[in-house]
C-alpha cells in the first residue's frame, strides 16, 4: 500500500507543479463572472416569499379571485348574430383592495379596426390564391366586435367603463377590498363571424345547404386575471397570446333554433325539455355503456334533421363548477355519440364526439376512442380527470380547446376516403386538444405570457398518448410506431440549427417569437421527453410531473413554480438544463474531437524527462512509476516498440506480483489496450454524454456519463479507457436522444464517404 501512496504522491506533485507553472504564467488575465453553465438561477428567479415557496408549491399565502356567472345567450341563426346577458360575481381574495376591474374583450379583435391587423408586416408575393387575394383587398373587412349596450352594478346604477382594444375598465364607487364581492351586469351583441375563412377560434362553419356549424367561445365579456405576480393581466390580446383567466361557477343559458343540436362546458340541466324520448332514453342509456359508444343522433337521423329549419326556439340550460371558461357549439347538422369511460379513481367519465356526416367515416371511427385514451393517460401522468365529460366537435381547419369541450379538425375527402395523414391529424388533434383539459384549463397558466406551460407541456403529454394509443390500437397503426409530429429529439433539429435571426428563447411571450410552433409545442416538449428519457428516468421524472400537476391543480402556476418542482421532488439540480432549454438559443452539439492509443511501459517517457528537466531531477529521484506513450508518436514508434513486452512491463508485473496473491490476481481486471478520448461540445448546451464503444470482437457497450463532466470545462472533456479488448469504433449519442444538430462529429473513426470526383469517376466508368 505503501507503493501505491508513493505512486499517486509522486504524479500528484508533477501535475501540481505543471499547473502552478501556468497560474502564473497567466496571473495577468483580468477576472470574468461567473458564467458556468451550472450556476444556480437565483439571477432568473424570482425570490420565494408567502404567496409561491422555493419547492414550487404555492405558499400559506396563497390567493386567487373568482369570477362566478349567470348568463343568458341567444345565437340567431338567421342574421348569425349572438346576444347576452350577465351578471357576474367577483370575490376578490387577494390581500389587496382593487381600484377597479378589468374584463376581456376578445372579440374585439375582429373590429374592422383592430390594431390586430396591423401588427406584422407584409410584402407582396409573386403570385396568390384568388380567393385570399379578393378577401385581402377587396371584401370590406369584418366587423364582428362587441357591442356593449350595458354595465350596471347590482343596484342597477350605471358603471363608467373604458374599452382599450380587446380590454375593458370598469370603475367602482369605492375600492373592492379584501374578501369583498362586487356584482355588475353586462349586455352586449356582436356578428359571428365565418372561422372557415378567417381561421378564427370562435364562429361558424357554413355548408352549401345553408346549414351552419356554430363553434363559440370567447363570446362573452370575461374578467382578467389578477395574481401575485402580475396583479391584473392586461395584455392586449393580438392572437397568439391565449388566455389567463380566473376560476369560477356558471351558469348558462342558451337559446337556439329548436332542431339544433348542443354541446357545451358543463352538465346540461334539463335534457326532458330539449331532447326527444328517443333522445332521451340513449342519453341516458350512454351513462352506462363503458365498451362502445352510444349515438344520441345517428348519421340517418343528423340528415333527416339538417333538411329542416324550425323557427321554433329551444333553451338548452348548462351548470359548471369550478372552470376558467365556457364554451358551446350548436347545428342541426350533428351526429352525436357518448361513452362512458371509468377512471382509476372509480369515476365515470362521459366521452363525447358531435360531427357532421362530413366527418365520417373517420369520426365515427377514430374520435370517441381517442378521446378516452388521452383522458387514461393525461390522468396517469397527472391527476384523476376531475370534470364530468370531455367533447370533441368536428370543426373544418379547427383545433382549440376550451374546459371540458374542444374544436377539432380531420375531414375525409367527399367519397370518404382518407390518407394517413388526415387520420393521424385528426387523431392528434384530439389529443392535444383534449388534453389542454389538463394544461391550462386545470393546472391554470397564463397564456397570455407563456405560451409553452401549456402548449408544451401538452404537447409533451400529447406524444406519450400519441404512443400508448399506437400500442392499444393496432388496427390504426400497424407499425406499432406512431408518427409523433413533435417529441423526438431528432424532429426540432432543424430549428435548433436553424437561423438565429428567427429564433427566440423559449421563455419568450408568444407575441414576439417568430416560429411559435417549434419554439411554444415542439421545443419544450423535445426538452421534457429528452429530461425523461435520458437526463432523469421514467421513475424521478413521472413523479416530479404528477407532482406539479397535483400541486397546481385548480390554481395559477409561473415557470419558476415547475422548475423548482421539477427539481424538488426528484432531488435532482436542473439549473443547467432550465437555462440552456428555456432560456437560451443554444444547441446541442457533442462530438469526437480524437483518439489516442496508449502503450504501457517501465522506462520514462519523454514527457516525464522534460518535467524532471525542468525541476532539476534525475530519474532516480522517482518511485517505481509506469508511463504511458502514444501508440501515434514517433517516441512509441522508435523507442518502445523496439522492446519486448517483458521489459516494457517489467514494474507493472513486478508490482502485481509482490501485491497481489494468485487468487487476488486471478479476481483482476486484464487490461489490454487503454484509450484517451477527446470529446468536445461546440454546442452551448450541456447534455449527458451517451457513448457507444464497439470492441473488435463486434460487441457493443454504450456508457452514459453525467451531465456533469461538463461543469469545470465546457468544451471538451477526456475519458481513459482501459479496456481488455480493442475498441475498433466509437459514437457519440448513437440513438440521437440529445438533438445533437452536427452529427458529422460523432463517430470514430469517421465514416469514409467518396468524394464527388470518385462518384463522377464511378458513372463515367
Amino acid at each position: 500500500m505503501q507503493k501505491i501512496k508513493l505512486l499517486v504522491t509522486s504524479l500528484g506533485l508533477l501535475v501540481f507543479g505543471l499547473t502552478i507553472a501556468q497560474d502564473g504564467e497567466n496571473g495577468s488575465q483580468k477576472g470574468h463572472e461567473n458564467t458556468n453553465k451550472f450556476r444556480q438561477m437565483y439571477q432568473e428567479f424570482s425570490t420565494p416569499n408567502l404567496f409561491r415557496t422555493g419547492s414550487g408549491a404555492p405558499g400559506s399565502a396563497y390567493y386567487q379571485q373568482q369570477a362566478d356567472y349567470k348568463m343568458d345567450i341567444t345565437l340567431n341563426d338567421d342574421t348569425k348574430e349572438i346576444s347576452g346577458e350577465q351578471t357576474i360575481t367577483y370575490t376578490n381574495n387577494a390581500p389587496e383592495a382593487l381600484d377597479y376591474l378589468w374584463l376581456q374583450l376578445d372579440q374585439n379583435i375582429r373590429t374592422k379596426d383592430s390594431k390586430a391587423l396591423l401588427k406584422d408586416g407584409e410584402g407582396m408575393p409573386p403570385a396568390e390564391e384568388t380567393a385570399s387575394f379578393v378577401n385581402k383587398h377587396y371584401v370590406p373587412a369584418f366587423d364582428g366586435g362587441f357591442n356593449i349596450t350595458q354595465v350596471k352594478d347590482e343596484t342597477g346604477k350605471n358603471l363608467p367603463y373604458t374599452i382599450n382594444q380587446t380590454m375593458m375598465r370598469i370603475e367602482m364607487d369605492k375600492p373592492l377590498e379584501s374578501g369583498e364581492q362586487f356584482v355588475l351586469n353586462i349586455k352586449w351583441w356582436y356578428k359571428i363571424n365565418n372561422h372557415v375563412v378567417d381561421r378564427a377560434r370562435s364562429g361558424y362553419e357554413e355548408f352549401p345547404d345553408g346549414n351552419r356549424n356554430y363553434v363559440i367561445a370567447q363570446f362573452y365579456p370575461r374578467m382578467a386575471a389578477y395574481t401575485d405576480v402580475e396583479g391584473w393581466q392586461t395584455h392586449q390580446f393580438w392572437g397568439d397570446g391565449e388566455f389567463a383567466l380566473p376560476f369560477g361557477n356558471f351558469e348558462v343559458s342558451i337559446t337556439v333554433p329548436s332542431d339544433h343540436i348542443m354541446e357545451a362546458t358543463g352538465t346540461l340541466q334539463n335534457p326532458e325539455e330539449v331532447l326527444t324520448e328517443d333522445m332521451l332514453r340513449e342519453y341516458e342509456r350512454s351513462k352506462s355503456s363503458y365498451k362502445s359508444p352510444v349515438f344520441i343522433v345517428t348519421e340517418e337521423q343528423a340528415i333527416v334533421n339538417e333538411k329542416g329549419y324550425s323557427t321554433d326556439k329551444a333553451t338548452w340550460t348548462y351548470t359548471a363548477e369550478n372552470v376558467r371558461d365556457f364554451a358551446f357549439t350548436t347545428s342541426r347538422k350533428y351526429i352525436w355519440e357518448r361513452q362512458a369511460v371509468k377512471m382509476e379513481d372509480g369515476s365515470t367519465v362521459m366521452a363525447v364526439s358531435m360531427y357532421p356526416k362530413e366527418g365520417n367515416p373517420l369520426w365515427e371511427e377514430f374520435s370517441t376512442k381517442t378521446v378516452i385514451q388521452t383522458l387514461k393517460t393525461y390522468s396517469k401522468h397527472t391527476f384523476d380527470y376531475p370534470y364530468p365529460k370531455a367533447v370533441s366537435v368536428h370543426a373544418k381547419n379547427q383545433g382549440m380547446e376550451y374546459p371540458m369541450i374542444s374544436w377539432n379538425h380531420g375531414r375525409p375527402e367527399k367519397d370518404g376516403s382518407y390518407s394517413d395523414r388526415t387520420k393521424f391529424g385528426m387523431i392528434s388533434v384530439i389529443i392535444h386538444e383534449i388534453g389542454h383539459n389538463f394544461f391550462p384549463m386545470i393546472v391554470n397558466s397564463d397564456e397570455r405570457q407563456w405560451g409553452w406551460m401549456d402548449e408544451g407541456l401538452n404537447t409533451f403529454c400529447q406524444y406519450l398518448t400519441e404512443q400508448e394509443f399506437a400500442r392499444n390500437n393496432p388496427a390504426a397503426v400497424p407499425s406499432g410506431v406512431y408518427p409523433s409530429r413533435r417529441g423526438e429529439p431528432s424532429k426540432i433539429v432543424s430549428y435548433m440549427k436553424g437561423d438565429q435571426n428567427f429564433i427566440s428563447p423559449i421563455m419568450s411571450n408568444p407575441e414576439n417569437v417568430h416560429q411559435l410552433g417549434a419554439n411554444a409545442y415542439g421545443k419544450p416538449s423535445t426538452a421534457l421527453n429528452i429530461l425523461r428519457e435520458t437526463v432523469m428516468g421514467h421513475e424521478l421524472f413521472d413523479y416530479a410531473f404528477r407532482t406539479y400537476a397535483q400541486r397546481w391543480m385548480f390554481k395559477h402556476p409561473t415557470p419558476e413554480d415547475f422548475f423548482r418542482t421539477m427539481e424538488d421532488a426528484s432531488g435532482i439540480d436542473l439549473d443547467w438544463f432550465w437555462r440552456a432549454w428555456f432560456y437560451t438559443t443554444d444547441n446541442v452539439d457533442i462530438g469526437i474531437e480524437r483518439v489516442k492509443k496508449f502503450h504501457v511501459t517501465s522506462k520514462p517517457n519523454n514527457r516525464v524527462k522534460e518535467i524532471l528537466e525542468q525541476r532539476g531531477m534525475s530519474e532516480s529521484d522517482l518511485p517505481e512509476l509506469l508511463y504511458l506513450v502514444a501508440e501515434e508518436s514517433d517516441e512509441y514508434k522508435n523507442e518502445v516498440i523496439k522492446r519486448t513486452e517483458k521489459e516494457n512491463f517489467k514494474t507493472l508485473n513486478e508490482y502485481l506480483m509482490d501485491n497481489f496473491t494468485p487468487s487476488e490476481r486471478s479476481k483482476l481486471k486484464t487490461p489490454k489496450y487503454f484509450y484517451e478520448v477527446t470529446f468536445i461540445k461546440p454546442g452551448g448546451i450541456p447534455m449527458p454524454l451517451i457513448v457507444q464503444y464497439t470492441y473488435g470482437d463486434g460487441t457493443k457497450e454504450t456508457i452514459t456519463y453525467p451531465v456533469e463532466v461538463w461543469r469545470k470545462n465546457d468544451n471538451e472533456h477526456k475519458r481513459v479507457i482501459a479496456s481488455d479488448k480493442e475498441i475498433t469504433s466509437i459514437e457519440v449519442d448513437p440513438k440521437l436522444q440529445t438533438a445533437d444538430v452536427d452529427t458529422s462529429n460523432n463517430k470514430w473513426p469517421k465514416d469514409q464517404s467518396d468524394s464527388d470526383f470518385e462518384n463522377f469517376k464511378k458513372k463515367v466508368q
